[in-house]
């Protein structure tokens, strides 16, 4: 299996079981997208997949409507996408992923979190090298599709790894800067994608005692659980 298949399938964030935080981050992502991009799907491919997930996500259309004429409008403080990177508690590695309308709320709660842990914030780009940066699609398999061959038609895309969860749906693992290419491709063949997704995999991991593993995973849960953060990746072994 590849790596970001077992990493993803090991990790479920918790706030994605949530579906009150599910909204509340896919709109942040829909707002964000929406203004870089612009509001029409058709020229957005970000939005546009983020729209479709909303969608699988059961998300009400009015909520999608909503997060993205916030985009342009001009009463509302805009969303800034910002990375926090540090060292929690027995040297383990967090990378922080963020969308705020509130920087200095933001950074001054997420220092606190690291502090209170026993943790230090380090400066940007300071974790770089210890994560892949990846994209991640889930799409559902055709009739008739041959794994390997779809494959190997995908590298020439970007793609890495091809493999198939429990559920049987198809897990496509490339580089980040691969994402456009590897949704076009599966959106000109008629690929259905449930869902499509940035992750940071750790090149390393250290593995802890369960007593060191509770003290880390406690400052997971408080950055999990603050309403800016997007996602929390870190390098501590699974159990």
């Amino acid at each position: 299996m590849g790596r970001a298949f077992e990493y993803r399938k090991a990790t479920k964030l918790k706030r994605w079981g949530n579906m009150a935080r599910v909204f509340t981050k896919l709109g942040k992502q829909i707002t964000i997208a929406a203004r870089e991009g612009g509001p029409d799907p058709d020229g957005n491919p970000r939005l546009r997949m983020l729209m479709q997930q909303a969608k699988k996500e059961n998300m009400p259309k009015d909520n999608v409507e909503r997060a993205i004429k916030k985009a342009s409008s001009k009463d509302e403080a805009g969303y800034k996408e910002i990375n926090y990177e540090g060292y929690g508690p027995h040297g383990i590695a967090i990378f922080v992923e963020t969308a705020t309308d509130n920087n200095m709320r933001t950074v001054a709660n997420v220092r606190s979190y690291f502090t209170r842990s026993g943790g230090s914030l380090g400066t940007s780009g300071c974790l770089q090298f210890l994560f892949d940066h990846k994209c991640v699609f889930n799409v559902c398999p055709k009739e008739g599709m041959d794994l390997e061959e779809l494959e190997l038609e995908l590298i020439d895309f970007g793609v890495e790894e091809v493999e198939t969860d429990e559920d049987g749906n198809i897990i496509i693992e490339g580089d980040f800067q691969a994402n456009n290419a590897i949704q076009k491709y599966l959106e000109d063949n008629g690929f259905d994608i449930n869902s499509a997704e940035f992750v940071r995999i750790p090149n390393d991991v250290k593995t802890l005692t369960p007593e060191q593993r509770e003290s880390v995973q406690k400052l997971l849960d408080k950055l999990e659980e603050d309403e800016d953060v997007q996602n929390v990746f870190h390098n501590m072994a699974e159990e």
